[in-house]
C-alpha cells in the first residue's frame, strides 16, 4: 500500500488543532497565547459577516480539563468549532497528530508515526497517544509506523518532491538504527515523496532540531519559498543563504520573502521567529507575525504566492514562547476529491 500527503494548498475538510491548556508550561503566558490562538481559528475559520457563517475549514479542538473546555467555548463561540476531549501535553500538533494522505485507491487515511518528545528533549504526559487518539477518532483507516517522523520536519508539494533537514530526519536522536536510505524509502511509501531535497541546518536555537516548517516551505509544485535577511545582525543569515543555494541545486524555483530578523526573548536569547511557519487555509493564508518591522512586507510577499486566498498576519509572540507557531499547532484534513484552491 503507497500513500501520499497532498499539498496543503489543496482544499481541506477539516482542522485539527489544541487549546493551550497546561498552566504549568505556559504560566504567565497563557491568556495571551489563548488570545492568539482564537484569532488563528478566527481567520482559518473565516466566518461570513454577512451570514455568520464559517465559510474557511472546519476546526476541531482538543481541550485537556474542564477550565480548558470552558475558556475555549467562550473564546471560539461563533466559529463553529468542534471541541474533543482528548489528553495531550501541549499544543504541536503538527508533530503529535496524524499526518492525513491518501492510499492508492484514493482513499483518505491517517497515517500514524512514532513520537519521541523531539528527540528526548519534552517528553510530556499524553503526547505520545495523541497520534492514535486523533485517528481513532476521525474515523478512517489508520496505518501506523514506529520510526520517529514529526509533521513539522517534512513539506511536500504533493507532486513527489518533499523537503527536509538533515539536522532533524538525521538526528541520532530520533532513529539512531535508520541511515538516509532507509529514510528515503520511507518517506517515498508513506507520504509518497519520490524526490527529497535535503536541506542543512535549521534555524538558531530551533528546539526541534531545525523543522523545515520554519525555513523553507513548499507554494506550488516545484516551487519553494525561503526567508532572505535584510539586517546584518540577522541570526540565520547563512542558514537561509545555504537553504536557497541547496533547493536551486535541486532544480526547485526558490522565491524569498524577507525574514523576521533578530528576535529576542526577555532574557536576550535569539528565538527561532519565522514567517514561514504560515498556515494554507481553504480561503485565507495566516501568517505569524512578531512586531518586526518586516512583518507587513512577508505578509503582502507570502500573500502574492497565494492568490486565490486572502492573507492574513496575527502576532504569535506570546505562543512562540512555548517554541512554535502557527504551522507547529495546526494538522489539516484533505477534502475528497482533492481539490486544488
Amino acid at each position: 500500500m503507497m500513500l501520499r500527503q497532498p499539498a496543503e494548498w489543496m482544499r481541506h475538510g477539516a482542522l485539527w488543532s489544541a487549546w493551550p491548556s497546561a498552566a504549568d508550561l505556559w504560566q504567565e503566558d497563557l491568556d495571551a497565547a489563548r488570545a492568539e490562538v482564537a484569532a488563528l481559528y478566527a481567520a482559518i475559520a473565516d466566518v461570513d459577516p454577512a451570514t455568520g457563517q464559517p465559510r474557511g475549514e472546519a476546526l476541531n479542538i482538543l481541550v485537556h480539563g474542564d477550565e480548558a473546555r470552558d475558556s475555549a467555548a467562550v473564546a471560539l463561540a461563533g466559529l463553529g468549532a468542534t471541541l474533543i476531549d482528548i489528553p495531550f501535553g501541549d499544543i504541536w500538533l503538527r508533530d503529535t497528530a496524524p499526518i492525513f494522505v491518501v492510499d492508492d485507491a484514493h482513499r483518505l487515511a491517517a497515517a500514524s508515526f512514532g513520537f519521541n518528545g523531539w528527540g528526548g528533549k519534552y517528553d510530556l504526559p499524553h503526547d505520545a497517544g495523541v497520534s492514535r487518539a486523533i485517528a481513532a477518532a476521525s474515523g478512517l483507516p489508520t496505518h501506523r509506523f514506529d520510526w520517529v517522523l514529526e509533521g513539522g520536519s517534512i513539506d511536500v508539494d504533493g507532486a513527489g518532491r518533499g523537503l527536509t533537514t538533515e539536522q532533524c530526519l538525521l538526528n541520532r536522536n530520533r532513529n539512531p538504527d535508520l541511515d538516509r536510505a532507509t529514510i528515503e524509502r520511507y518517506l517515498a511509501e508513506q507520504l509518497g515523496v519520490s524526490v527529497p531535497v535535503w536541506l542543512g541546518e535549521g534555524l538558531a536555537n530551533d528546539h526541534t532540531d531545525g523543522h523545515i516548517d520554519n525555513l523553507a516551505r513548499f507554494v506550488a509544485p516545484g516551487v519553494a519559498v525561503v526567508p532572505e535577511a535584510r539586517d546584518s545582525d540577522d541570526p540565520n543569515t547563512e542558514v537561509y543563504r545555504d537553504a536557497r543555494q541547496r533547493l536551486r541545486a535541486a532544480g526547485l524555483e526558490v522565491v524569498t520573502v524577507p525574514s523576521v530578523g533578530r528576535l529576542e526573548n526577555e532574557d536576550g536569547d535569539v528565538v527561532p521567529a519565522s514567517y514561514m511557519n504560515f498556515y494554507i487555509a481553504n480561503t485565507t493564508v495566516v501568517v505569524p507575525t512578531y512586531g518586526s518591522r518586516w512583518d507587513d512586507a512577508a505578509v503582502e510577499a507570502i500573500g502574492r504566492l497565494f492568490p486565490g486566498r486572502r492573507a492574513v498576519g496575527c502576532r504569535a509572540n506570546a505562543i512562540l514562547t512555548g517554541g512554535g507557531s502557527f504551522h507547529c499547532i495546526t494538522q489539516q484534513v484533505p477534502s475528497l476529491p482533492l481539490e486544488e484552491i
